[in-house]
């Protein structure tokens, strides 16, 4: 049975579904992968490793085109351009990037949609805030894993899978449900549980988190904490070492796996003491109000406005301009030479 979640005062607020609750599969459908990135790559190599019948949607002149050959994929088989993608299947999985979900969608998924077929997303944010406006005889939904792609495929291949959220938008055919929980235990989700949502839900929260917290606010506090300690005299490494290294490499992985508390039950007693004494000085109502205003302007349906906006007008001009920056900041310059000198042999430091 589904394991019920409750609040903290007991109530009911969600439940649960894994392995031994989902018997759903696809009965012989298949599924189009639109892309082949990230998410793309690592998703459809386990739907087909699971013995769904996967093919991929790509263009011929991508580079994602060449990696598909080396791993595998045969075209003219389970390798098509985008349009025959769509033609040859019953489920048409985008993840292509969001940004350019409207424009792919519209020229070459839109005009070969059958009656009945379904259109899924990994996020929220085209269908939520209308870039997609699919059509009513299709089925539309959802599956978020909770990971980026190369953790999704590594889980998988170890046996297990990541977390994911399940939504469904449309049930013109009424399987919605049932291929989007067989999809989920083919790519392992179900191993460690899956929770039934909505587009809105899921596309508000996901941008909430990666904006204030998992993101943006992540680095923009440990940017301002190293600043803090280099400006008062400290050595730029060991400034590096408390305040960013230790943060990623021993402190997040204890509160992923035991939560805040656990994580505070872990470190040293000095640690726990001044974590509550000084944790809320930083982190003050100021940066609540801050938090609600970023929250009104995904709500509102502004920054989506304002990003695709930027987007249209400049691609990702603007945006690596500001990646840029940022990479010029001495906590970047010193981090790269310290994860060099560390791990030698992996490909990327930055």
């Amino acid at each position: 049975m589904a394991k019920t979640i409750k609040d903290a005062n007991g109530k009911a607020v969600a439940e649960l579904l894994q392995e031994y609750d989902v018997n759903s599969n696809l009965n012989g459908k298949t599924l189009a992968v639109i892309g082949y990135a990230s998410q793309g790559r690592a998703q459809s190599l386990c739907y087909r490793d699971s013995g769904i019948s996967t093919i991929l949607g790509l263009r011929r002149d991508g580079v994602s085109w060449k990696q598909a050959l080396e791993d595998g994929w045969k075209e003219g088989k389970t390798l098509f351009e985008i349009d025959d993608a769509v033609k040859n299947s019953d489920l048409v999985l985008m993840l292509i990037a969001d940004t350019a979900q409207s424009e792919v969608y519209k020229s070459q998924i839109e005009p070969n949609l059958m009656d009945g077929q379904t259109l899924i997303f990994s996020h929220g944010f085209n269908i939520h805030f209308k870039q997609i406006v699919p059509p009513k005889n299709a089925d539309v939904s959802m599956i978020a894993p909770k990971g980026p792609g190369r953790i999704v495929r590594e889980q998988y291949e170890n046996g297990f899978g990541v977390p994911a959220l399940l939504a469904v938008h449309q049930d013109y055919t009424g399987e919605a449900w049932n291929n989007i929980l067989a999809l989920a235990k083919a790519l392992g989700a179900t191993k460690p549980g899956v929770f039934k949502t909505t587009f809105k839900d899921e596309v508000e929260s996901d941008l909430f988190g990666e904006q204030v917290d998992l993101c943006g606010g992540v680095v923009e506090m440990v940017k301002h904490a190293f600043e803090t300690l280099v400006e008062a005299g400290y050595n730029p490494l060991l400034a590096y070492w408390e305040v960013h290294h230790e943060l990623h490499g021993l402190i997040a992985p204890l509160a992923y796996k035991l939560g805040n508390v656990g994580m505070l039950n872990s470190v040293s007693l000095t640690a726990r003491k001044g974590a509550l004494v000084s944790g809320k000085r930083v982190m003050d109502e100021h940066v609540k109000e801050n938090m609600k205003a970023c929250l009104k302007d995904i709500q509102s349906g502004k920054f989506a406005s304002d990003w695709m906006q930027e987007y249209r007008q400049y691609g990702f001009k603007k945006l690596q301009e500001e990646l840029d920056v940022l990479a010029k900041h001495p906590l970047e310059t010193v981090g790269v030479q310290i994860r060099k000198a560390m791990w030698p042999n992996e490909e990327r430091h930055q």
